[in-house]
């Protein structure tokens, strides 16, 4: 009786969690969609920020009703069949267990992947001779009513100062 409770708690826990993550990127989906869409609120002389929070809390609550309601549709229509022989019981069993996906044991670490070696003996090689940068000194402005520096005696604003 006990191992029919944990494996409807298990089958309930993976619809609640399937349920809220696939709401939940439908959610964040929607905010961004919301955060392009509101930047046009300039346009109608409104703030953009305080748009985006009412529309923003709106679909919040919109993703707390569509997931509420997912869940529970889903937790009301679902059946877990128990076979009444317990020869048949060691069956579902096997068939139980893949509620959890089978992930691959992968073992990654730094040597792990092609060229890893190459590229650290890059990384740790000298980058050639560091020379100090000097900094980029301007000459000293010349100011719009102050004489022209060419000698016409104008102003350097009526002189070479036009195209600026």
């Amino acid at each position: 009786n006990s191992k029919c409770k944990s494996i409807a708690k298990a089958w309930q826990k993976a619809v609640l969690l399937m349920t809220i993550d696939n709401v939940w990127k439908e959610h964040l989906r929607e905010l961004d969609e919301l955060r392009h869409s509101v930047q046009n609120a300039s346009y109608e002389q409104k703030d953009p920020l305080v748009i985006y929070k009412i529309e923003s809390f709106n679909l919040f609550t919109n993703m707390l009703n569509t997931m509420n309601a997912g869940s529970v549709s889903k937790l009301m229509r679902g059946q877990i069949i128990v076979p009444e022989n317990p020869e048949d019981a060691q069956a579902p069993q096997a068939a139980a267990q893949p509620l959890r996906p089978q992930v691959p044991q992968y073992q990654t670490s730094r040597e792990a992947y092609p060229g890893a070696n190459a590229q650290r003996a890059a990384a740790a090689a000298p980058q050639g001779p560091q020379r100090p940068v000097a900094p980029i000194v301007s000459a000293p402005r010349v100011g719009r009513n102050e004489p022209c520096p060419c000698g016409s005696g104008k102003k350097y604003k009526n002189c070479h100062g036009k195209a600026e």
